[in-house]
């Protein structure tokens, strides 16, 4: 099955010269939920950033549905979203009007914003901020609304990082389920988390960055027997790993 997002031998970072990240490798197939996992500083950001075109690599490739960005941009772009780990939002538009902007972005029916914004507005309980100004909001409910806008467009590629900050239960239940739902109709979703159990119960594989570099990929049982900890627990794995362990 072809990946939907392939990022190969990839080597980047803020100024040439300089790299952050030392060959990256790895890929999200559809309906394949991968936990992008490392300590503060380990590249996971500057990997995110150059997925999403924010930074230019100085070696390799990223290829969403086989695209480059720099050979078909619309395409490359249409094909995901992004949920940043800090809400981004316009202090001067409604909850609502976030959602339209959005919705005209990637072309959506009348039809088909209308019947997923119901849907997202009822399961992450927004129906009173509908009109409200997203300054007004809380820290919790703008990153509801994040989620929102992300995954009204129900791309082939979904970007998340550090998405539980800021949720109470409700909502990160409700995000979880919306996104085993949308892996189960085909998505890829690459998702940065430090909640180690949580990635444990729900992503299908990992990368672990350390230092800029890959320490481990694969399976739970893949990572941890490349932490030489076979059958136990992701965290016990990870902490293996990124102690001052063997990076690949």
């Amino acid at each position: 099955m072809d990946a939907i997002l392939s990022v190969s031998q990839l080597t980047g970072g803020y100024s040439v010269g300089r790299p952050v990240l030392h060959n990256i490798d790895f890929q999200v197939k559809p309906g394949e939920m991968v936990g992008l996992i490392g300590l503060n500083g380990a590249g996971k950001s500057t990997t995110i950033k150059h997925i999403l075109g924010l930074l230019q690599a100085h070696k390799g490739s990223i290829r969403v549905n086989g695209k480059q960005l720099s050979e078909d941009p619309q395409q490359y772009r249409s094909a995901l979203a992004y949920v940043p780990e800090s809400p981004l939002m316009y202090d001067e538009l409604t909850v609502r009007e976030h959602l339209e902007l959005t919705a005209m972005a990637y072309g959506l029916s009348k039809e088909a914003y209308e019947s997923r914004r119901t849907k997202l507005v009822r399961e992450f309980q927004m129906e009173e901020k509908l009109n409200g100004f997203s300054q007004h909001l809380s820290k919790g409910m703008r990153q509801k609304m994040m989620i929102m806008n992300a995954f009204m467009v129900e791309p082939a590629l979904y970007i998340i990082d550090e998405p539980f900050l800021g949720l109470d239960p409700l909502g990160i239940r409700s995000l979880l389920d919306l996104m085993v739902s949308m892996k189960e109709e085909g998505a890829a979703i690459l998702m940065s988390s430090h909640i180690l159990a949580t990635i444990e119960k729900y992503c299908d594989s990992y990368v672990v960055l350390h230092k800029g570099r890959m320490a481990a990929t694969g399976t739970l049982e893949q990572i941890t027997e490349q932490a030489g900890c076979p059958g136990q627990p992701l965290e016990d794995a990870f902490y293996a790993l990124v102690k001052d362990g063997p990076t690949a």
